[in-house]
């Protein structure tokens, strides 16, 4: 991937607008088919357009995640992963694994899935909805982890909030911190649950760290062999399952907030397939034109609000929490965070560049 300053922005972002106008009138063309009225069609158009606003908004920290780590990826791995990656994101994420889990839950085959999909609407959304506690319990603890890991870095120096994350790069010290602080909210939580959801959520999250676990030692294998194939082979395969899982962490809590504004599968992968283009749009922008290293603090607010998000997922296993509330919350971390570079910029009167950024978390997302 080559960098470009000069690059315009409907360079990184045509193709998001491109999909974005064929997304919005195959999801108008699917309204019209299944309503054969116009105020169908602009109920399936407007909804897709809301489900596009939701990714973006929920995936502003996911980009800015992506772009750290895949800053330090090969070309090829890097071109892979936005080609890649975004069939995965898209098809994967938004079709397959609803599909998945409706299967694994009802004990349906997958076209048996796609057909109740299509056939009763009603009954795939209540499916998915049971299903939203184990999901919620996998996705909240592997993102946990990889906010935790990140401040609990003793090699940490640049701060943000520096009471806290003096305080958490103190203690990293300690081995196995992050385990300990997860696996004991893991307690607390089940115990506020009754019966078979506390062992729904006790089961899940613990697949969640060992997924987390398992990724890590993965990452590390695969890519030093990489390296010992090759010096530049740095950042390969091992990162590129990183990044997949932490995308799909990313995306469990918009495609099951999706259903709140519609049951029909299609229609929710058009919306938020729209929203994961732009992802990848901002994705190629930070690392091209080396933002992360520029605002020092983006990255800090970036992970705050994983986990923020990862402490939403746990808490909606109890409540119901809005997802325009998690969308909001993570969009203002990093809205700070980008304000607090830009002065800290200005009061130092220079433009920092990757000479000024801190050594690099030892599992960095």
């Amino acid at each position: 991937m080559t960098s470009s300053s000069s690059k315009s922005m409907l360079g990184y972002f045509g193709w998001a607008f491109i999909v974005t106008i064929a997304g919005l009138i195959l999801g108008g063309v699917l309204g019209w088919n299944m309503t054969g009225t116009f105020g169908g069609l602009a109920t399936a158009f407007f909804i897709c357009l809301v489900l596009a606003v939701l990714e973006i908004s929920l995936s502003f920290d996911n980009a800015i995640v992506n772009a750290n780590k895949l800053k330090e990826m090969t070309p090829v791995w890097q071109h892979r992963f936005l080609t890649w990656g975004i069939v995965i994101a898209v098809f994967g994420m938004r079709i397959v694994f609803p599909l998945a889990i409706v299967a694994i839950a009802a004990h349906i085959n997958p076209w048996e899935a796609l057909k109740l999909a299509a056939a009763e609407p009603e009954q795939y959304a209540a499916i998915m909805h049971d299903a939203h506690l184990p999901i919620a319990a996998f996705g909240g603890t592997f993102l946990m982890m990889v906010g935790l890991t990140y401040f609990f870095n003793h090699e940490k120096d640049v701060h943000w909030i520096a009471f806290i994350e003096k305080a958490m790069a103190h203690f990293a010290t300690v081995k196995g911190i992050e385990i300990a602080f997860v696996l004991i909210l893991v307690l607390i939580f089940t115990s506020l649950l009754d019966g078979d959801d506390a062992t729904t959520f006790l089961y899940a999250s613990v697949y969640g760290l060992l997924t987390f676990l398992l990724v890590e030692v993965l990452s590390g294998f695969l890519d030093a062999s990489q390296k010992s194939m090759s010096a530049a082979a740095r950042g390969g395969l091992g990162a590129f399952l990183y990044l997949e899982i932490l995308d799909a962490s990313f995306s469990f809590d918009g495609v099951i907030g999706a259903f709140a504004l519609t049951q029909n599968l299609f229609i929710i992968a058009i919306g938020l397939g729209i929203g994961a283009m732009y992802v990848r749009s901002m994705t190629i922008m930070l690392v091209e034109k080396g933002t992360l290293a520029h605002y020092r603090y983006l990255e800090h607010g970036a992970f705050y609000a994983i986990l923020i998000l990862s402490g939403i997922m746990y808490v909606q296993t109890l409540i119901h929490i809005p997802e325009v509330i998690t969308g909001l919350g993570g969009a203002a971390l990093i809205g700070i965070s980008l304000w607090s570079s830009i002065r800290y910029n200005k009061r130092n009167g220079a433009e920092h560049g990757p000479a000024d950024e801190e050594p690099r978390d030892r599992a960095e997302a």
